[in-house]
């Protein structure tokens, strides 16, 4: 069974109204994360899959201007697949805060794209069962 993408990102001069404008087309809620500088878009549509926008630290080029991510189980194991298959890490791994893990790759013709390590939330502990009454 293939790897399900799981998010995708732009980049933009102007995250701002550029997710106003996608907001207004689409119907997207955008959340704004300041402690990141970044918004998450939520297409509200369980058939799709949620976004982000953000405006990079340098000035463009940005390669390919939009990234999506490959939800995996171990960075390190995805990004030796990638370097033997001719494609080059640019970030080995980054925590997001309360969301996970990423890193970000180029394939042999230059496009970036990421993976992403969901953080594990730790399930609720089930109720532990009442002792039945001896008759």
């Amino acid at each position: 069974m293939g790897l399900p993408v799981v998010h995708f990102e732009m980049m933009s001069k102007n995250p701002a109204d550029i997710s106003d404008f996608y907001a207004r087309i689409f119907g997207w809620k955008v959340t704004h994360r300041p402690e990141l500088d970044y918004r998450i878009f939520d297409t509200g549509n369980k058939m799709g899959i949620g976004g982000g926008i953000l405006k990079p630290d340098r000035e463009g080029p940005w390669p390919g201007n939009q990234i999506f991510y490959v939800a995996v189980d171990d960075l390190a194991k995805y990004n030796r697949k990638i370097e033997k298959a001719g494609g080059k890490i640019h970030v080995e791994e980054q925590e997001i805060a309360g969301m996970g893990w990423l890193s970000l790759f180029t394939d042999p013709e230059g496009r970036m794209n990421g993976l992403f390590k969901p953080m594990m939330r730790a399930k609720k502990a089930k109720p532990a069962k009442k002792a039945r009454k001896k008759k």
